[in-house]
């Protein structure tokens, strides 16, 4: 959740404490020193047959923006081509999605920080005629959203349901990245924190805990 934009944690501290197996503990800091209570423990899995919820928390990101290329030649290469002159850059990119070529040609998204969209822009802006594209769309007003949740890996359904809430609330998925501890979404940043809420509800997430 740290690395999808939550801001308890700095994400080197959950790295670090995830690759040497260090028990991580967060604290109040509404809390006086001496009295803050116990926190919350964060640990690999001890039992391994412990019963899991399927979600764990929905994350948000407003610092987003998707750049996409449209009519690229479909042959191989063209990503490496786009893509390796925004590593260059060293700007990292999150999201990424090609299309089904078709008539010869596709489309071709991806997303990165909001701070450097400009410079993403005037990079791929730069590359768009040597590769033959025929158009370069940018939109900074995009955020991702996020189920997580270490359940998910046997509870079939997540993503679907994740969908279906969104759509009864007639918020439009843009970009869609799924592994196996989370479903990540771009939608327009307008309907955030209506995602958020309807999400934390439909995963019964607003109850307390038992």
């Amino acid at each position: 959740m740290a690395s999808l934009g939550s801001k308890v944690l700095q994400i080197r501290s959950v790295e670090f404490a995830g690759k040497y197996k260090v028990k991580l503990r967060v604290l109040s800091s509404f809390e006086d020193e001496g009295h803050e209570g116990p926190g919350t423990l964060i640990t690999v899995e001890e039992e391994a047959n412990m019963e899991q919820p399927i979600i764990s928390g929905i994350a948000f990101n407003r610092d987003e923006a998707k750049i996409t290329v449209l009519g690229v030649p479909d042959r191989p290469g063209i990503a490496y081509q786009i893509l390796g002159p925004i590593a260059d850059a060293n700007i990292d990119v999150d999201m990424i999605i090609q299309n089904v070529g078709h008539d010869g040609s596709t489309d071709f998204s991806f997303t990165v920080n909001r701070g450097e969209f400009a410079k993403a822009m005037e990079i791929v802006e730069g590359v768009r005629q040597h590769i033959g594209a025929r158009e370069i769309k940018g939109d900074n007003k995009i955020c991702k959203v996020s189920a997580v949740g270490v359940g998910m890996r046997s509870h079939p359904g997540v993503a679907s349901k994740m969908f279906r809430t969104l759509a009864e609330e007639g918020i439009n998925i843009q970009m869609i990245s799924t592994s196996e501890i989370k479903v990540s979404v771009v939608l327009d940043e307008k309907y955030l924190e209506l995602a958020v809420r309807v999400l934390h509800r439909a995963f019964e997430l607003d109850q307390p805990a038992a």
